[in-house]
């Protein structure tokens, strides 16, 4: 009897349970107002498995976001593989990648919120790089199917070349990311006018591909 390899898919089973319970906790109510006892109750695992499991609250934090990340990759897989898209213009194929952050923005309000929280618990705590590998691999990461995109443009002659793709990249995905977050967190100053937040992430989205168009 391997005694070893079933309380491993034990704590397999009791792990994942807890960390898909604290994803729906965080989402529902946030980071901060959550305790360890309400995962633990949720899930039916104890206090003190939790913590012999995760170490401290911010480990089970890190594992639920690497969770939520990596469900919403299997939402969006085989989508831009699939026949219609690789179809379109490289320009067409470039311009749908980005438009996945006005779906995040629309379809996953909680989500993006909590992306805000959590960075700002990573920056609180000081959490060590080391603990955020996982999550860091998690995260949607379309620079592949973006370059693809960008070289069926070059070959179809939708797209000029430019000349550092990546830096493109990045840069339009972090204030997409950035813009997506604020605009979910509220309007905070008098002079802040949210009503059109669609269309300012889609104007955002609109100048990358006029940068690109050739």
């Amino acid at each position: 009897m391997n005694t070893g390899s079933s309380a491993d898919k034990l704590r397999s089973k009791r792990s994942d349970a807890a960390v898909r319970v604290a994803a729906q906790l965080f989402l529902s109510n946030g980071i901060d107002s959550v305790k360890m006892t309400d995962i633990a109750d949720l899930s039916g695992v104890g206090v003190a498995t939790l913590y012999r499991y995760f170490g401290t609250k911010t480990g089970i934090t890190i594992a639920a976001m690497t969770y939520l990340w990596n469900d919403l990759r299997s939402m969006f897989s085989g989508v831009f593989e699939s026949e219609v898209f690789l179809k379109q213009k490289g320009l067409k194929q470039a311009g749908d990648l980005m438009k996945m952050f006005v779906v995040l923005y629309e379809a996953h309000p909680r989500f993006m919120k909590l992306l805000s929280e959590f960075d700002l618990m990573v920056v609180s705590e000081n959490v060590p790089k080391e603990m955020l590998r996982d999550y860091d691999r998690s995260i949607i990461n379309f620079y592949g199917i973006f370059e693809a995109a960008y070289l069926t443009g070059l070959s179809d002659g939708s797209i000029r070349e430019i000349p550092d793709l990546h830096l493109f990249y990045v840069t339009f995905a972090h204030a997409l990311m950035q813009m997506s977050m604020k605009l979910i967190n509220g309007e905070l100053l008098p002079s802040d006018d949210f009503s059109l937040a669609k269309n300012e992430l889609e104007l955002l989205i609109e100048a990358a591909v006029c940068y690109l168009r050739k």
